[in-house]
């Protein structure tokens, strides 16, 4: 007789298993969604600094043909009346 007993069931009871590879490899896949996560909130913040910036520019602008408006008005008006 043989010592050797035979095993009944699934083989993936008996199989062994990496706990560690498998929590490691779980950890790399959540980072690398959360990356993929991050990536796309910094391209919307990007995206919503340039429209703000052209809306600043042209803020700036604005007052900046005001203003001129204004001592071109003034410099006429100094002519004809002087």
């Amino acid at each position: 007789m043989s010592d050797t007993k035979e095993i009944s069931g699934s083989r993936y009871l008996y199989a062994p298993f990496d706990a560690a590879n498998a929590k490691i490899e779980a950890n790399e896949r959540v980072q690398a969604e959360r990356w993929a996560a991050l990536t796309f909130r910094l391209e919307g913040i990007e995206t919503s600094l340039q429209r703000l910036e052209k809306r600043l520019w042209l803020a700036v602008f604005g007052v900046v043909s005001v203003i001129l408006a204004q001592g071109i008005n003034q410099l006429l008006n100094l002519n004809i009346g002087g």
